[in-house]
């Protein structure tokens, strides 16, 4: 998983294959970094924010995909 904020666009460009791995990645690093804010040991209470959002954006793409939606259409 990338440090970065990965883009609406980088994920529409994904297999799914590699949004699958991508959400496991996501949802496992989310999960340490509640542990990490529950024990107070978190270093960068803003990343989980981060990470959070890039979640979100995975899911809009898997959802769009699943409605057969045009990239960046909303209904």
């Amino acid at each position: 998983m990338s440090q970065s904020t990965k883009t609406l666009s980088k994920f529409r460009e994904m297999e799914p294959e590699a949004l699958a791995k991508e959400e496991a990645e996501l949802r496992i690093a989310i999960w340490k970094m509640k542990l990490q804010k529950g024990t107070g040991q978190i270093t960068d209470p803003l990343k989980l924010a981060v990470i959070k959002k890039d979640l979100a954006r995975l899911l809009t793409v898997h959802r769009e995909r699943q409605a057969d939606l045009p990239a960046g259409k909303r209904s």
